[in-house]
């Protein structure tokens, strides 16, 4: 799989373009301190490179972020009753974002 997303995401030259055109975060702009999601763009384009090992040094809560997104689009179709799980699910992506911040911080 990974080496498939390499193929896919190594020949598209969109890539490199998404490299120099990331989105400033007005958090750190506005105070000089990194923010809870600084990082995740970086982290994202290393995960559509293939290089997931290198994508979770920079920001480790990537792929569980990725996940919970993917589940919150299929929770209206797959998971309607699942009210619990969600904020089960929420809870730890929140948790794993705040140790990955202090972690960074201190």
């Amino acid at each position: 799989m990974n080496y498939l997303l390499f193929l896919i995401f190594s020949s598209w030259s969109g890539i490199d373009w998404l490299q120099h055109h990331l989105l400033p975060c007005p958090f750190k702009w506005l105070t000089g301190i990194d923010c809870p999601g600084c990082g995740f763009q970086r982290a994202l384009l290393l995960l559509l490179q293939g290089r997931w090992q290198a994508s979770i040094v920079q920001y480790p809560p990537t792929i569980p972020l990725l996940l919970l997104g993917l589940f919150f689009l299929l929770k209206n179709r797959y998971f309607k009753k699942n009210e619990k799980l969600a904020t089960v699910l929420s809870c730890l992506v929140g948790f794993l974002i705040i140790t990955s911040y202090l972690n960074k911080m201190f």
